[in-house]
């Protein structure tokens, strides 16, 4: 892995990614914790939705069936960005639709060439071109997601020969010299090949730095519940992860647990929050409910006096140490009755999907299983090394 990190990665994206995403984000995070010793409060990082547009279908993705999809604002999307380094915050995760329909993309990445940008994609659109223009820009790893082999994947994704286009985005992103990164949504119909060794290795050949594994939560339109992780394939994750993590020569990410195996949820730490399309400020990607909006006033504020935010630090807690989403879904609808959240799915109907959904387990179900790499440990500890991602 070092030597595809020294030898093989473009030098101007390795020292993007050491200076803007390693030093300042490690800058960021301190900062971050030293605001929630004051009692203060602005995340670490954000996750933002910039289109709701998309060239597939997928199954539990949160974006599907909305009535009118949005795109952001670039001058929105500019200022959140800004907002959010004022407050030390250089890292962000870039999601969709699918970002890479998204026009305004790369003038935004050019224009804020002191952060680092984590671009989720289905892959199909990235292209070599697409490649050399984030080389050029060298301050974006793709995040090339992976769901299936080739008599899944069209079935998960709602489109067609989406296997070997994905394949064929590694392939344009990793002889580019990009960091690039593979993700999973770990579900029923890929578990095998998530487990499997020789998926991993031909990732680990082919010049990919790290694989994000994360587990299926069953949203949006076609939620497809049957597709959820039992108590005992989740468990079964989690032995993988710990055991893969000493075994291959690749970065293997969650954002689950903790360096000793405890359940962790993002949007109850308060470590991330995510902004969709339409600059709904949300918990997390798939709790999509909002009390506040970007065009509000200054994200500061907006923080500081949501109730609806604060109570999921407080309340999750003393709930879950997993999804609230999948565990208790019927407590949430609650919390959006409380306090008055709109519905910010764009299809209208997401409360009462969420009353009518039966509970499934989620991470938390897990025994703990302390991490065996010292590196993973500390890692973990000091910088939760899943990121607060939508895991």
């Amino acid at each position: 892995m070092l030597r595809q990190l020294i030898f093989k990665t473009d030098k101007r994206c390795l020292y993007k990614f050491t200076y803007n995403m390693g030093i300042k984000g490690a800058i960021g995070l301190s900062r971050f914790k030293k605001r929630l010793k004051k009692g203060a409060f602005f995340p670490a990082f954000h996750f933002i939705s910039v289109t709701d547009d998309c060239n597939l279908n997928c199954q539990g993705c949160w974006v599907t069936g909305k009535k009118t999809n949005a795109s952001m604002d670039p001058e929105m999307l500019d200022s959140i960005i800004t907002q959010s380094k004022e407050k030390g915050s250089y890292f962000f995760g870039i999601l969709g639709g699918e970002p890479l329909m998204y026009k305004p993309l790369f003038e935004v990445f050019r224009k804020h060439s002191d952060c680092y940008f984590q671009l989720f994609t289905n892959g199909t659109l990235l292209t070599p071109s697409i490649a050399g223009q984030l080389r050029k820009l060298a301050n974006v790893t793709p995040l090339i997601s992976f769901e299936g082999d080739q008599d899944v994947a069209d079935l998960r994704r709602g489109g067609k020969n989406v296997y070997e286009k994905t394949q064929a985005a590694i392939d344009h992103a990793t002889g580019a010299g990009l960091i690039t990164g593979v993700a999973m949504s770990v579900c029923k119909s890929n578990l095998e090949l998530a487990f499997s060794d020789e998926f991993i290795h031909s990732l680990i050949e082919r010049g990919v730095i790290y694989l994000w594994y994360y587990i299926y939560r069953p949203v949006g339109k076609d939620a497809t519940i049957e597709l959820a992780l039992s108590q005992d394939e989740i468990e079964q994750l989690r032995t993988f992860l710990v055991e893969a993590r000493t075994r291959f020569n690749i970065v293997i990410i969650d954002a689950y647990w903790d360096q000793n195996g405890k359940g962790l949820c993002p949007a109850a730490s308060g470590l991330s929050h995510h902004i969709n399309a339409s600059g709904d400020i949300e918990p997390c990607p798939v709790i999509q409910f909002a009390t506040n909006n970007v065009a509000d006033g200054e994200l500061e504020h907006s923080y500081r006096n949501s109730g609806f935010l604060e109570e999921f630090k407080s309340e999750i807690p003393l709930r879950t140490s997993g999804c609230i989403v999948m565990e208790d879904p019927q407590w949430l609808v609650e919390q959006v009755k409380k306090h008055n959240a709109r519905d910010s799915s764009g299809r209208g109907n997401e409360a009462q999907r969420l009353k009518e959904m039966p509970n499934v387990p989620s991470h938390s179900s897990a025994k703990k299983i302390r991490e065996k790499r010292w590196i993973y440990r500390f890692a973990k500890k000091h910088a939760f090394f899943g990121l607060g991602a939508y895991g």
